[in-house]
């Protein structure tokens, strides 16, 4: 059973010291590790953050990416008909030029899936917690593929991963799976053809018999947005999707246009992002109640999660901690009000 207002994280959680260096050992010298070192190095990590998230006082947890590599990198090594491309910079400020980016040689093919079964049937064997698995949408993972002689453009690529990731979360239902959110951040910061949006998050989810979060932000690559942060375009649009809830970033732009929830009518929710996983400050609790009380003018509690904005993987590990830790006392404070009102 869930509280009212139930707190969660987005994804991904912040890599412990010793694992970020782990992770950054194997792939410069994969020689040095067997089978055996990596699956307890990273069954270790997943039992990790497994334990921060709940000692916060999230009441919805995930493995923590703790398996993938950078979000989504990891899944084009389940891909068949790419090859690498020479990165574009390796030097200098960060920014999305520095993401390794792929060619398609062939038609995309995932001939053992993307392995998010296996993630989750590791994340089962540590903790019988409530858990939502995060799944990249296609146009996501389309970003950092070139069409090459095979696709003509992004939309081409996007419609030839969308049956991989719909048959993936099929399976991810099969395996137990009752709560995923899809991805798809991708679309927020390119909003300009939303019926598009609409069609192709659609075709995704068909069949897929879970509660379905679509989140959206601005991106996050180390730290930094990338699109013009407004979801205006994207309304009335978003509240026509066939998934149960959205989840939307708003701390880092100090609640600015958070009377869009107002648009988004039952049954479908919101897991609104109140806490910035970009600033190193911590959010006072009762900073993220008032967030809370501002969101309950436009959506009723009951239809209401609370998120970081982001996932965490960017942010310091002890920082994470604290910011989920105000996050769900903040959510204590207004429950404990709620229940004084109606009691």
């Amino acid at each position: 059973m869930l509280p009212l207002i139930p707190v969660t994280v987005i994804g991904s959680w912040s890599f412990p010291g010793w694992y970020a260096k782990f992770c950054a050992d194997v792939k410069r010298e994969p020689e040095l590790f067997g089978g055996a070192d990596r699956e307890e190095a990273m069954r270790d990590a997943v039992r990790l953050a497994i334990d921060d998230q709940l000692r916060a006082g999230a009441d919805i947890i995930t493995d923590g990416e703790m398996q993938r590599v950078d979000f989504n990198l990891g899944f084009y090594d389940c891909l068949r008909g790419i090859q690498s491309l020479p990165p574009a910079r390796l030097w200098g400020p960060p920014a999305h030029d520095q993401r390794s980016r792929f060619r398609c040689v062939e038609p995309l093919t995932a001939p053992a899936g993307l392995g998010l079964n296996a993630e989750y049937r590791r994340l089962r064997e540590l903790t019988d917690a409530a858990v939502k698995v995060p799944v990249p949408g296609p146009f996501t993972l389309a970003g950092c593929l070139d069409g090459g002689d095979v696709y003509s453009d992004r939309q081409e690529v996007s419609e030839a991963l969308l049956p991989i990731v719909n048959r993936e979360m099929r399976d991810l239902v099969e395996a137990g799976v009752n709560f995923i959110q899809l991805d798809e951040p991708s679309f927020a910061c390119h909003p300009e053809q939303p019926d598009r949006f609409l069609d192709l998050v659609t075709r995704t989810v068909v069949g897929v018999k879970a509660t379905i979060s679509l989140h959206m932000c601005f991106g996050n690559f180390r730290g930094r947005a990338v699109g013009w942060r407004s979801y205006r375009p994207l309304f009335p649009h978003l509240a026509r999707l066939p998934v149960q809830q959205l989840a939307l970033e708003f701390a880092s732009r100090e609640m600015a246009e958070i009377e869009l929830a107002r648009d988004i009518k039952a049954p479908m929710g919101l897991a609104v992002g109140l806490v910035d996983v970009k600033n190193t400050w911590i959010e006072p609790a009762a900073l993220v109640a008032e967030r809370i009380r501002q969101t309950l003018k436009y959506i009723e509690p009951e239809r209401l999660h609370v998120t970081p904005d982001c996932g965490f993987s960017q942010t310091a590990r002890f920082i994470a901690c604290k910011k989920l830790a105000a996050l769900a006392e903040g959510a204590r404070l207004v429950r404990a009000e709620l229940a004084g009102k109606r009691g």
